[in-house]
């Protein structure tokens, strides 16, 4: 049986430009059939006549294993938690032009035996840039459903070679305050780091993001390259990243260190485990007017659920 989260190499020429997917859009919706998810995974096929030279998608329904239509360029590029340019989610886009992404520079270092400094060229020319299409649930009850660019962190670490002793994978964000006004606030332990078990970032489905949509990482989205880990709330997925180092203590994290009570260090999606201030239940899609139910792990349970096996979830969230 194929696993559909298998990682799939994509060659440059074989992703779809931007522009194809919007036209593509523009046409369904034009045509009335976008009435939810399931008849848009049913009439996609039917649309690839659209005006294009470009090699078939690998999505060609431009959805995810689930049926899940992709959202549109605009919402995923408009409606961003960035909180080191404001807190206010419109806000991050205008607010984020003309941040500084090269040169960048990523130092992979710790308790591995090859600590290396790789230029951002050197990831995408040294490790087979992916294709992705993943849900992201925010811990906030919104989710959207993104198609990234990038390669298996796993991949990375295995590059560096961990000791035997790395048990965690800590990571942190560029602190640029000039650059980054929501750096100023004292509210925030800046800069922003977080933290997987080292089981959780060798996962398959764990991905460093290089893009979007076919297309190089935006500002507001986290560029130049952040972490996305689908089946844990979006806060988890740390942007901008400039240090990853491995060690055999648990890192803290900014939201745990901030409020430990609300945003446990595990950070599963796990609509059994509500939020102190919400329920986790059920979530509001990106684009959509009703809300729908929040699935463990995000859906995808059956690629991580033995990841925690021999724990219980309501104690370790």
């Amino acid at each position: 049986m194929n696993n559909p989260y298998k990682s799939v190499p994509v060659r440059s020429y074989e992703i779809t430009p931007k522009e194809t997917y919007l036209s593509r859009r523009d046409f369904i919706k034009a045509a009335g059939v976008v009435a939810g998810s399931a008849a848009l995974a049913a009439c996609a096929p039917q649309v690839e006549e659209v005006t294009s030279t470009a090699p078939v998608h690998n999505f060609p329904s431009m959805s995810d294993e689930l049926g899940n239509p992709a959202n549109t360029f605009e919402e995923i590029t408009s409606y961003n938690n960035y909180y080191e340019f404001s807190t206010n989610k419109e806000a991050v886009l205008p607010l984020s032009k003309g941040f500084t992404t090269s040169p960048w520079t990523v130092e992979v270092t710790g308790m591995v035996n090859k600590p290396k400094t790789y230029g951002f060229e050197d990831l995408l020319s040294l490790f087979t840039q992916e294709e992705r299409i993943y849900r992201l649930r925010c811990v906030e009850a919104w989710s959207m459903v993104i198609p990234w660019n990038g390669f298996p962190l796993a991949s990375l670490l295995k590059a560096v070679e961990p000791t035997s002793d790395a048990k965690y994978v800590r990571f942190e964000t560029v602190y640029r305050p000039e650059e980054m006004k929501g750096q100023g606030s004292p509210f925030y332990p800046w800069p922003y780091q977080e933290g997987l078990h080292i089981r959780e970032a060798m996962n398959e489905l764990t991905l460093l993001a290089t893009g979007i949509y076919g297309e190089t990482m935006l500002p507001q989205n986290g560029a130049p390259i952040r972490l996305v880990v689908p089946w844990k709330y979006g806060f988890k997925s740390i942007k901008s990243i400039v240090k990853i180092e491995l060690t055999d203590q648990r890192p803290d994290t900014l939201w745990n260190t901030v409020a430990s009570n609300e945003y446990g260090f595990l950070a599963n999606v796990n609509p059994n485990v509500d939020h102190p201030r919400w329920s986790q239940a059920s979530e509001r899609r990106i684009g959509e007017l009703s809300r729908r139910e929040t699935l463990m792990f995000n859906g995808y349970g059956e690629q991580v659920a033995d990841l925690y096996a021999d724990m219980d979830l309501s104690l370790n969230y």
